[in-house]
């Protein structure tokens, strides 16, 4: 049976050969065709090819048509590549035409939309003939071996996704400030200045923040004079504004049992607080006013100049200089809030007690992946409107591989929040990992801000075959990616630097410093790294068998030592 079959074999071959001889057309000898790049090269999510051939003098038929497609076969499947037609002078037709007597060289292009079995693969140039009306069989013929494919090693799935930051300050800082007012050129302290509601307010929370055991609280008494009226005069008047407003408040501190730091100061002439209400204001010639100010640093030329400006001074001197003259009191307080221990034990215990940032904090200092996971979740339970609980328990499941999970979270924040540029960096991270560069160019340009977006642009950048720029974007990152970005255009020793300040380096770290040592003709870079990438993960062997960066190595005893370790 097995003897029949080679012998149906040998006689189909033979008379496919006779056909082709007395057709005229013989198998297409290697020596006329080149392929490039060789081997073949992944660029962006393709392999381009072009094919350089020669139909030599007296080889094509004048009654010749003939289709020929470049086909990459691979493990599995094949892809096939733009069909080009070339006919013979007596065939009547829109093909490329080819003369009989003095052949033609011809150029052939085509893309392959890339598969990882491609890294060991086959191409061939493959013929369909005819004489006439009738077939011709033209054996396929190899022209390539193979297909560089180190660009596949980048990997959006091993991006860190935006988190949303908390808002959580240990201490808050405010100031709240009361305002006594004097009439003009008098320094006493009037009883409806002191009863009236804002200085009753003040006092009240200066209490509080006195009595609170976690609030901080000092005083500041600050004493202007307005600055009409002369240098002199109004720098006693300050003054004396300032002694006896600090007078009055020590007197209702001791009557409040209130011991807080106070420190007073008093300014002549408040030049800073008139400009200030001018330009709050709608009086007429405002923008003149603050020219003066702007033009004459000499305080008498610039109340001369402004009292010259006699149209507009009476309605200053109802409006504005009298909101100068007062003391001006200032509480400022500190809000210390919970120890790091108190928030990482009450975010077990009792989450609820927490506010949404302190929650959100307490995450940031969660030991294991699993903790800061189960704060974030209680943040989506507790706060579901606040779109940064979802946002970051999402970035917990993408870095656990759960794509889908992390893409379903990340759309609850960004329905909650559309303008956050991280929901929408993740989002984009997502397509990305699911191959979807359009979409996730979408996403990215609405995540301005957001940290991690030049990665991200690094990533579509190389995608679409831009090595150059997607390694000038990844700038100084020292992560996987932008080594192969930068192995992509031989920045050899920048790639070996980013490798090596990688703080935790993985199975495709050790296996882009071998093929750094490969390109660099360094064996003990390719075995010792080999043999560290394939300790990590076992399928590394069998992609460096197949990789086209190892060929030459195929044969050498270390490199086979290594992957089979």
């Amino acid at each position: 049976m097995q003897k029949t079959s080679y012998l149906l074999l040998f006689t189909v071959s033979v008379a496919g050969l006779l056909v082709s001889c007395k057709s005229g057309l013989q198998p297409l000898n290697s020596q006329y065709v080149k392929s490039e790049p060789q081997p073949l090269e992944l660029i962006g999510k393709q392999v381009p090819v072009t094919i350089n051939a020669t139909f030599p003098q007296k080889w094509f038929n004048k009654k010749a048509s003939l289709a020929v497609t470049p086909v990459l076969r691979y493990d599995g499947g094949e892809a096939v590549g733009t069909t080009y037609k070339y006919q013979g002078e007596k065939v009547t037709g829109n093909d490329i035409p080819v003369p009989a007597k003095a052949g033609a060289s011809v150029v052939m292009k085509s893309n392959f939309d890339y598969v990882p079995a491609m890294h060991n693969s086959q191409l061939y140039l493959t013929f369909q003939a005819k004489v006439g009306k009738k077939a011709v069989a033209l054996p396929d013929l190899q022209i390539g071996s193979g297909v560089l494919s180190t660009a596949d090693l980048l990997n959006a799935g091993s991006e860190s996704p935006a988190i949303a930051a908390d808002g959580f300050q240990r201490v808050i800082k405010d100031a709240y400030d009361a305002n006594i007012l004097f009439l003009i050129q008098q320094a006493e302290l009037r009883s409806a200045e002191l009863k009236k509601g804002e200085v009753i307010d003040w006092k009240d929370i200066v209490a509080s923040a006195a009595a609170a055991d976690n609030q901080k609280v000092d005083i500041e008494i600050s004493a202007y004079a307005s600055p009409d009226g002369g240098y002199e005069l109004n720098e006693k008047l300050a003054g004396k504004r300032e002694a006896n407003t600090q007078q009055y408040l020590a007197k209702e501190l001791k009557k409040a049992k209130i011991a807080v730091p106070v420190n007073a100061r008093y300014t002549a002439q408040d030049w800073e607080g008139f400009k200030t209400l001018v330009e709050k204001s709608n009086i007429q010639d405002k923008d003149l006013i603050l020219r003066v100010l702007s033009m004459y640093p000499d305080s008498e030329q610039r109340e001369r100049e402004i009292k010259n400006i006699s149209a507009v001074y009476s309605d200053l001197a109802e409006t504005i200089l009298p909101q100068l003259r007062r003391s001006r009191l200032t509480a400022n307080i500190e809000i210390i809030g919970k120890s790091d221990e108190e928030i990482a034990a009450l975010a077990k215990s009792n989450p609820r007690s927490l506010t949404v940032e302190e929650l959100l904090y307490a995450a940031t200092l969660a030991s294991t992946d699993q903790e800061k996971s189960a704060i974030y979740q209680k943040v989506t339970e507790i706060f579901p409107k606040d779109a940064r609980g979802f946002n970051n328990l999402g970035v917990t499941e993408y870095a656990q591989g759960n794509l889908a999970k992390a893409e379903s979270l990340f759309t609850t924040a960004n329905q909650l929040a559309p303008t956050m540029p991280e929901a929408n960096l993740n989002l984009g991270w997502v397509a990305l990992a699911n191959g979807d560069t359009d979409k996730a160019s979408q996403y990215f340009g609405k995540a301005a801000g957001a940290e991690g977006l030049n990665n991200a642009m690094a990533h579509v950048e190389m995608l679409k075959g831009n090595y150059t720029q997607a390694a000038q974007t990844f700038g100084q990152t020292a992560s996987n990616n932008a080594a192969v970005a930068q192995i992509l255009t031989k920045d050899y020793n920048g790639a070996q630097k980013s490798l090596n300040a990688i703080a935790s380096p993985d199975a495709t770290t050790y296996y882009l410093k071998a093929i750094v040592g490969a390109r660099t003709n360094n064996l003990d870079e390719v075995t010792t790294n080999l043999t560290q990438s394939v300790a990590l993960d076992k399928t590394m062997a069998t992609r460096a068998v197949n990789d086209v960066e190892f060929a030459k190595y195929l044969t050498n005893s270390s490199f086979l030592k290594a992957i089979v370790k």
